[in-house]
């Protein structure tokens, strides 16, 4: 916790608005995380996550084995924050106009035939992708331009999709067969990887109760569509001191092995790492997790927790490491506890 000069000193850095928004915020965080630790056991960890994305105004991509309630969490957080939620199953026949929507003849005014374009799923506030890595490249090109545009494009015609828009797609780690994996350059348009792993025994239990009894508790709407604009634009205004840029950059520089501060130990493990895009997707990820925890600017601390899920996916480990069963996430975690606080 900060000192009361210290936070005397942030609070001047922000308007006394934005300082109660920030606290406004964080009440609400919490409010979310008991909302739905009604029906969700567990999983504290991935809800930070996915809030974290959510008010960065990011995607995120999913990665666990079938039975972990990947869509009951997400479908269950458009519903606490009014929010429209789309679902799509990605298969091999999967074509882009299944997600984007297409025009369709119809009847008009005079009995004219005209065609009028009807919205795909794709046209929701948030949006689960469904095993993405089934569909082929073309599918997957057509959902990655509208998580990077934030809009469609249908026979020449642009669509704007309906703000705020997040995209968290799901992959499959264990049955890989008859995949199109995703490219490194599509990878790397998501902001984290968030990995989700089998409870415990308790929380097992506890699952096991909630789930085969009566139906899930109704859940309580917490905000609107307007507030959570609100609270991205917000998240943008939350200040970075420069020590906080030069740590992060100096932590991706460090994730490249042919860069000249890269750890000895790393080169052999890594043959591409993270680009500019993960610092600032770093510097995001920080300042949402700082608003989201009532802090009037980011730290070391916030960088250092968001880290392992922004950074994870943005570099390609060896033959070598995988030899030594050396992970993306222990490389991560490795540099995270070497690199000094700038």
């Amino acid at each position: 916790m900060s000192t009361s000069a210290e936070a005397h000193s942030e609070v001047q850095q922000l308007s006394g608005d934005d300082v109660q928004a920030i606290d406004r915020l964080r009440e609400a965080y919490q409010k979310l995380v008991s909302e739905l630790g009604k029906v969700i056991v567990g999983q504290r960890d991935t809800i930070e996550s996915l809030a974290i994305c959510l008010f960065a105004r990011r995607h995120a991509l999913l990665m666990g084995v079938p039975g972990l309630a990947k869509t009951l969490l997400v479908s269950k957080l458009a519903e606490t924050l009014s929010l429209q939620f789309s679902r799509i199953q990605f298969t091999p026949d999967l074509m882009p106009m299944d997600i984007t929507g297409t025009d369709i003849l119809q009847d008009g005014e005079g009995g004219r035939r005209e065609f009028q374009f009807v919205q795909g799923p794709v046209f929701a506030n948030i949006v689960l992708a469904d095993e993405i890595n089934r569909a082929p490249p073309k599918t997957q090109a057509a959902m990655l331009e509208a998580m990077q545009e934030q809009r469609v494009t249908v026979l020449g015609k642009e669509f704007d999709l309906p703000p705020p828009f997040m995209v968290l797609a799901t992959q499959n780690p264990v049955e890989q067969e008859g995949t199109y994996p995703l490219p490194e350059a599509q990878l790397d348009r998501f902001m984290s990887l968030i990995e989700l792993d089998y409870p415990n025994e308790e929380e097992e239990i506890e699952i096991a109760r909630t789930t085969t009894g009566g139906e899930l508790a109704k859940l309580e709407r917490l905000m609107a569509a307007e507030e959570i604009i609100e609270h991205q634009n917000l998240v943008r205004r939350v200040p970075v001191p420069d020590h906080i840029y030069t740590y992060c950059a100096r932590l991706v520089r460090k994730t490249r092995p042919n860069g000249d501060t890269s750890p000895e130990w790393l080169k052999p493990l890594v043959s591409w790492g993270g680009g500019p895009r993960a610092v600032q997707n770093l510097i995001l990820g920080a300042k949402a997790r700082a608003a989201l925890y009532g802090s009037y600017m980011v730290r070391n601390e916030d960088v250092k927790a968001v880290a392992p899920a922004v950074l994870t996916h943005r570099i390609i480990t060896t033959f070598a490491a995988q030899a030594e069963k050396v992970s993306a996430s222990d490389i991560i975690m490795r540099l995270v506890d070497e690199t000094p606080d700038a």
